[in-house]
């Protein structure tokens, strides 16, 4: 379910925290929110430099790995748990394809940023692997991100997308977030249930879409509809733009229609998580 609109959908609100910056948490200062970026590329880099792959891919917290450790798509490398983590994947049953290596949540903590909550497990492993556009199936919703950059923001759409049954998220190889720590871990497994589509080219992904069939929907506060009231059908792809910027013109050009969702509040505008899932309900109920 990882930069557009301030629309009644995503974009921040005018008493927005005082960091807008991508991957903010409410209230956190620009310094904290670029030193946590900091940390965060440079364990990543550390530990894909140990490992010799630049593709490894990180999870932690309880429903992330376990969810991973059920995937059998899912290629693991190295587990880390702690002796309660262990006992309470033994009491549920949750077998994992490698050996488990026994560890102090220390080990753990070292790894992973000072607030992150692993519940005691730790995994490493590979990407799943990537449909092409002209295998997602024609039929129900798909979410297209166009540049959305914020880990935890794409993380709660891959687990919006999940909830609502989304047949798969299309996103760009570039400028948008690897699968994998902070988004794994606002996805909360669910990662491990809705396809990821990688393209090159957006437009050229939305034109492969629109050939299968799919009604494409842009969202963006300047939209020439509200989304509720509007004519839907399925297969239908919702477009979500990144936060503040909105749905980039190129994008906008090669919707179908370009929708708003209006807001009765004094605020006009959703963080673009809650307006992916605001829109996923209101095309389940189209």
């Amino acid at each position: 379910m990882s930069k557009r609109p301030p629309f009644p959908g995503p974009g921040p609100a005018k008493s927005a925290p005082r960091s807008s910056k991508p991957g903010a948490k409410p209230g956190a200062t620009r310094e904290q929110v670029e030193r946590r970026e900091r940390f965060t590329r440079a364990r990543r880099e550390d530990l894909r430099a140990a490992s010799g792959d630049d593709d490894l891919v990180i999870l932690y917290g309880w429903h992330t790995v376990t969810a991973a450790l059920r995937n059998p798509k899912r290629r693991l490398r190295r587990l880390l748990v702690t002796d309660n983590a262990a006992r309470r994947l033994e009491e549920e049953g949750i077998a994992a394809a490698i050996a488990p290596e026994i560890v102090r949540p220390s080990a753990i903590d070292d790894r992973l940023l000072p607030d992150a909550v692993h519940n005691g497990l730790y995994l490493e492993a590979d990407p799943l692997p990537s449909p092409a556009i002209e295998a997602v199936p024609p039929r129900g919703t798909v979410l297209v991100l166009d540049q959305i950059t914020d880990p935890h923001n794409v993380g709660a759409i891959f687990r919006s997308a999940a909830a609502f049954a989304a047949t798969a998220i299309v996103t760009t190889q570039r400028h948008s977030p690897d699968a994998t720590a902070a988004l794994a871990k606002a996805a909360s497994g669910a990662l491990e249930l809705v396809p990821l589509v990688t393209v090159q080219n957006l437009g050229r992904g939305l034109a492969a879409l629109k050939e299968r069939g799919f009604m494409v929907v842009g969202l963006d506060s300047d939209g020439d509809a509200d989304l509720p009231e509007m004519t839907l059908r399925k297969p239908l792809a919702l477009v979500l733009g990144a936060e503040g910027k909105g749905l980039r013109q190129s994008t906008r050009e090669l919707c179908d229609k370009v929708a708003r969702i209006d807001m009765p509040g004094d605020i006009k505008s959703l963080n673009v998580s809650n307006a992916a899932v605001l829109s996923l309900y209101i095309a389940s109920r189209a």
